[in-house]
């Protein structure tokens, strides 16, 4: 695309950080279906014809914010549950790593579950991009975590669980205090500060809370 007097967009990769950061906060916090490439072109400073420039249509772009996000959560911890680390350190690392990111990017949870539920191919896209096939991380994770379990619960260490359950259980106890936070605040009468320090009791209290329910 060529500006007014026959001039080239500014092509900067500062210019396309700047448009990726402004559908960040823009697309996470209204969604896809919500937002508004105005929106989006204002709050990075840009006119509409240089956002297009850039990414075309609003659908590329919201692939490339899903993408972004994504990559901030899914690969850290499919590296920590498909690792021979014990179960009881990959509760802790998922905790940590969960709460941390989620503390950043609070409205992370609602925006991806939407966004897969609205564009289910997204998923297996993202992990084609970093190099896993969807089948080799449902036999990686949920054949490393079935093995684990198995040999707790043979020693007595531990109670029958399905992997599936496992996982599902612990990223819900991760995900739920951010994906219901306005519910939560008001409910319990907390403002931002008191909600801060909720998490922060959280983070430290819930992998043990969690480990202890699977004990015999």
């Amino acid at each position: 695309m060529v500006k007014p007097g026959g001039e080239l967009p500014n092509t900067s990769s500062d210019t396309e950080e700047r448009i990726l950061e402004a559908a960040n906060k823009v697309f996470v916090e209204r969604g896809t279906a919500g937002a508004r490439t105005e929106e989006i072109a204002r709050e990075a400073g840009v006119n509409k014809a240089l956002l297009h420039y850039y990414f075309r249509t609003k659908e590329r772009l919201a692939e490339a914010v899903f993408e972004r996000m994504a990559k901030a959560f899914f690969p850290q911890i499919l590296q920590v549950i498909m690792s021979d680390l014990p179960i009881e350190e990959k509760v802790e690392q998922v905790v940590e790593i969960e709460l941390t990111q989620l503390r950043k990017f609070p409205f992370i949870p609602g925006y991806l579950i939407c966004e897969m539920n609205q564009h289910p191919d997204r998923l297996p896209q993202l992990l084609a991009l970093i190099g896993v096939k969807p089948e080799a991380v449902r036999t990686q994770l949920f054949g490393k975590l079935r093995t684990q379990i198995r040999e707790q619960v043979e020693a007595g260490t531990m109670v029958p669980i399905d992997p599936e359950q496992f996982m599902a259980n612990l990223i819900s106890l991760c995900i739920f205090p951010f994906a219901a936070r306005p519910m939560l605040k008001a409910v319990l009468g907390m403002d931002d500060k008191a909600f801060g320090r909720f998490l922060d009791v959280r983070r430290k209290e819930l992998a043990g809370f969690f480990l202890r329910g699977l004990r015999p």
